[in-house]
């Protein structure tokens, strides 16, 4: 690069930084969840620059709090234990065997690699990732899940038995708000596992948590990084704004459907539980939060009353 061209460089990040003030002044001090998930999880260079990111946000005086699935590694890690996998309406089935390589997979590898990555990439400004899982602290209370489903010959609703998957019944979040108000930077890193009243432990979906734990800390948003660019219409195109309502009518006009159909649900509870806004966008560019959070056209689908 020559001289001019790094100068002139020099002078647009500047006036970047300018543009970003106001957005900075409204996050300030705000709790931003951020569910981590899909596939660019996997990718370890995007994954570091995820980790950047959230230390630039911590720095900029933003509070994020990570919550992330992992559904694709323990797929993975299941196949070289011959644990074979079934799914009931996109929720894996768990067995004790399965449970046991799920909680190793979530609450071991994957948590501590994220936190290990949050802090190196803060070591400079002693930004800390602490990985955690809801079984600490009682951070989260979970219960069996229960659905039903219709038999094709007698169309009678049957239960169906998911085995140890859960769905959050309480959120303690006293500990995120403790590690969020101390003087050190510490970024809480969380895995999606419960546990019930009794002591059995549970997998909960990742956007799940999310969202409960978003409700519960008010937060300002709940980031929901994905595989894809955002909510799409009819048309297949981007949706920029969206409305509760409007959720609920791609719902159940059939527009919105698999996955997405679950990442609006749980974007409706956590923004009737107290969330101001959420938005839906694609992990797997770089930057993805800090446009969404600091420019004026974002990125993504927002979610807001």
């Amino acid at each position: 690069m020559t001289d001019v061209a790094a100068e002139e460089a020099g002078w647009a990040t500047a006036k970047t930084l300018a543009e970003a003030l106001p957005y900075i002044q409204i996050y300030d001090r705000e709790t931003v969840v951020i569910k981590y998930g899909g596939h660019a999880m996997g990718q370890e260079e995007v994954a570091k620059v995820f980790a950047a990111d959230a230390v630039l946000l911590k720095l900029l005086g933003v509070h994020p709090v990570v919550v992330h699935g992992g559904g694709p590694q323990i797929s993975r890690m299941l196949d070289k234990a011959g644990v074979k996998s079934t799914f009931i309406d996109g929720l894996r089935v768990t067995d004790e065997a399965t449970m046991e390589v799920a909680e190793m997979v979530l609450s071991g590898a994957i948590n501590k690699e994220i936190a290990s990555w949050i802090t190196q990439a803060g070591a400079e400004a002693d930004v800390r990732g602490v990985g955690l899982s809801g079984k600490d602290a009682r951070l989260i209370t979970a219960e069996k899940v229960t659905r039903t489903k219709k038999d094709p010959d007698s169309n009678i609703e049957q239960a169906v038995d998911l085995g140890f998957v859960g769905e959050p019944t309480k959120v303690d979040p006293h500990i995120i708000q403790t590690l969020l108000a101390s003087e050190t930077d510490y970024i809480p890193v969380i895995a999606p596992i419960g546990v019930s009243a009794a002591g059995e432990t549970f997998n909960i979906n990742a956007d799940t948590v999310a969202g409960a734990l978003a409700g519960a800390l008010k937060a300002k948003r709940m980031l929901m990084l994905t595989d894809i660019k955002g909510v799409l219409d009819g048309n297949g195109e981007l949706i920029r704004e969206m409305t509760v309502d409007a959720a609920r009518e791609l719902i159940s006009s059939g527009v919105a459907t698999g996955g997405m159909i679950p990442k609006l649900e749980n974007a409706i509870h956590a923004i009737e539980a107290g969330v101001e806004a959420v938005v839906i966008l694609d992990g797997r560019r770089p930057h993805a939060m800090l446009v969404e959070l600091f420019s004026e056209h974002g990125a993504g689908t927002l979610i807001s009353k």
